[in-house]
């Protein structure tokens, strides 16, 4: 596994080498992009990335679990969750990275 975690901050990088954006104009696009891709999620639309991937919100309804150390049934109650699908695209580059 790889020890690095790409941060805001790396991405605002990769802006401002890549496009010539001051790194407050840099920073200030990403923003803009996340919070763009966030807030349609949290309006319960589906965010569709070419090549990379798809973001949704799906609602789980409420089931009843077990806790695994007492074995005490537990009311789940029903949640919106996100889930992430990526394009064959991004699996088939990932999985040519595993080949190195």
């Amino acid at each position: 596994m790889a020890d690095k975690t790409l941060t805001r901050m790396d991405l605002a990088d990769a802006v401002h080498s890549q496009v010539g954006l001051s790194r407050n104009d840099s920073a200030d696009l990403v923003e803009s992009v996340l919070g763009h891709v966030s807030d349609s999620l949290v309006a319960g639309e589906t965010v569709k990335i070419s090549s990379f991937g798809t973001f949704s919100v799906r609602d789980k309804a409420a089931r009843v679990g077990r806790n695994p150390k007492t074995g005490e049934e537990v009311p789940i109650h029903p949640r919106r969750v996100l889930t992430f699908r990526p394009s064959h695209l991004m699996k088939d580059r990932v999985a040519d990275g595993n080949k190195r």
